[in-house]
């Protein structure tokens, strides 16, 4: 079978044949039908990133999603044909094991959940990374209910799924981007409001701050937005670290608390939510042979959605 195969940091991936997968007792074997490109693929091949890989050379590719083609001698809870996604994790594919970066993709049978009737591929693969995150940033971390105020900071492919979830969920969201150019696609999302900085929406009394961006000042900027008593989620990793008002903090008593990743239910809730319309990716399709000229694309920051490979 056919993979791209990622050798040595600064290096191409290289087009590989590579030897047909054979599942063992507790995996699966699953037919891509999709696979997102992620930022932290681009951190992997410039060396940014060098703690996660479980080994080089590795097949890249963790926003999977397929068919399962095969099982092992001790799996039940899938069978040959079964649509699937597999929710983003460092032990799993792209990461500790080689990834969706190929025609098929081996993994452990307690990774993947099932895809929701009538999703399609392309739909699904984006939410089984930034998707998930987003929707535990609103959800299990922000504890967003009905008739809150929201901030969002940072309108890219994360506060994109994070405004429509916290919509979704019944709340007011005020967007703070310091990109003019993203703001149209705010406001047609239904958003109250737009501006770069999010202090300037501080009369609002916003209950939740979520920080998409992590870009040095955002969580200052945020201390200074939210309401007494608030609660601050930090997302973005824009920055390994910034400066503070702690008496802001303390007097305010504002809670901060981080978000990454997510838990299988939690993929499995942003998926229902996209299958009924709800939420709606922004996505741009492309070949498989495109995934090398897809990453340079995302590394110069050129799509204007997330760029997804169709198998």
């Amino acid at each position: 079978m056919k993979a791209w195969r990622f050798t040595a940091v600064n290096e191409k991936l290289r087009h590989e044949e590579v030897g047909e997968l054979v599942p063992g007792p507790e995996d699966i074997v699953i037919d891509t039908g999709a696979v997102g490109l992620c930022h932290s693929d681009i951190g992997f091949m410039n060396g940014t990133i060098t703690h996660l890989l479980g080994h080089v050379p590795i097949t890249l590719g963790h926003e999977i999603v397929g068919t399962v083609s095969a099982v092992g001698s001790n799996v039940s809870e899938f069978v040959l044909g079964d649509r699937v996604g597999i929710p983003a994790t460092t032990d799993g594919p792209g990461t500790a094991m080689d990834g969706g970066y190929a025609e098929k993709v081996r993994v452990p049978s307690h990774l993947p959940v099932a895809l929701p009737d009538g999703l399609s591929f392309l739909d699904a693969a984006s939410a089984t990374c930034s998707g998930r995150t987003a929707y535990r940033a609103v959800h299990t971390a922000g504890q967003i209910e009905s008739g809150m105020k929201v901030g969002i900071v940072g309108f890219g492919g994360l506060g994109y799924f994070g405004v429509q979830i916290a919509k979704a969920a019944g709340a007011s969201v005020f967007v703070a981007d310091v990109n003019e150019a993203r703001w149209p696609l705010a406001c047609h999302l239904g958003v109250e409001s737009c501006s770069k900085d999010i202090r300037v929406f501080e009369s609002e009394d916003l209950d939740v701050i979520i920080d998409f961006a992590g870009a040095d000042g955002t969580l200052d900027s945020a201390i200074g937005a939210i309401r007494h008593g608030g609660r601050i989620v930090e997302v973005g990793l824009g920055v390994e670290a910034t400066s503070v008002s702690i008496p802001s903090i303390t007097m305010k008593e504002v809670h901060i608390v981080g978000a990454s990743n997510g838990t299988k239910a939690e993929a499995s809730a942003i998926l229902a939510l996209i299958a009924k319309g709800a939420v709606q990716p922004k996505t741009e399709q492309i070949s498989f042979g495109e995934i090398p000229e897809g990453l340079h694309r995302l590394e110069q920051g050129a799509p204007d959605g997330r760029l997804i490979a169709v198998l």
